[in-house]
Order: structure tokens, then C-alpha cells, then sequence
């Protein structure tokens, strides 16, 4: 079966080649279906409770990870609180030390072509 690449947000568009989803449940369900060379998170969602730390934590329940995992939230508490979950993971092996974490902030509005240089290197 062929790796995917995942973008979920609800407010941004997802870079050229990605798979796009705005809910927690929609990523949950591809990670459990798919392979995921990618994965790129946000931490704010539309649900003020279902947001990417609450999908982290699932992720790690249920030890479902992609080849790579970028945060790229504006939020930074939320954002950093989702890539320290998923380097305790990694400290704690549950998660294979091998998956590369990334906190790359992506702008709300405009993506300057250097920052989305990051996703097609990966894709």
C-alpha cells in the first residue's frame, strides 16, 4: 500500500500532495488504515476539547505514528505541549526513536516558499 501524507487543520490549506483533514477522528482513521510517511498537526481545531494534544495522546495509546510528524501550530504552548508529548514517547519507547519530530509554526495567512520547502523535501 502506498505512504500518504497528512495535513489537519481547520483554518489553513494544505500544502500540494497532502491528504487534508479538519477533525481528530478523520486522522485517527487514517492512521489506522493507511501508512503515513507524513503527518503534519495543528493544535487548534474547531472543538475547543478535540484538539492535536488530544490526538497526540490517542496516537501514543495506540501507538499509531507516521515516518515523520511535524507540529505546525501558531499556537506555541500547544504546539510545544504536543512535541514534548511525542519526545517523552520516544524517550519513554513507546514511540520508535527513528520518527523524526519537528515544531515548524506555520504562518495563518501566506506560506513563504522556503517554509513549504519542509513539506516538499518530504512528500
Amino acid at each position: 500500500m502506498k505512504k500518504i501524507s497528512v495535513f489537519m487543520d481547520d483554518y489553513r490549506s494544505p500544502p500540494d500532495g497532502y491528504v487534508f483533514v479538519e477533525t481528530i477522528d478523520e486522522c485517527m482513521d487514517l492512521l489506522r488504515n493507511h501508512p503515513i510517511e507524513h503527518l503534519s498537526l495543528d493544535h487548534d481545531l474547531l472543538s475547543r476539547t478535540r484538539n492535536g494534544l488530544m490526538l497526540v495522546k490517542m496516537m501514543i495509546n495506540e501507538k499509531l505514528f507516521a515516518n515523520r510528524i511535524t507540529i505546525h501550530s501558531a499556537n506555541s504552548v500547544g504546539g510545544k505541549n504536543m512535541y514534548n508529548c511525542l519526545k517523552q514517547a520516544q524517550k519513554d519507547l513507546i514511540m520508535p526513536h527513528t520518527i523524526i519530530v519537528s515544531l515548524r509554526p506555520l504562518p495563518l495567512k501566506y506560506f513563504p516558499p522556503r517554509v513549504l520547502q519542509h513539506y516538499s523535501d518530504i512528500k
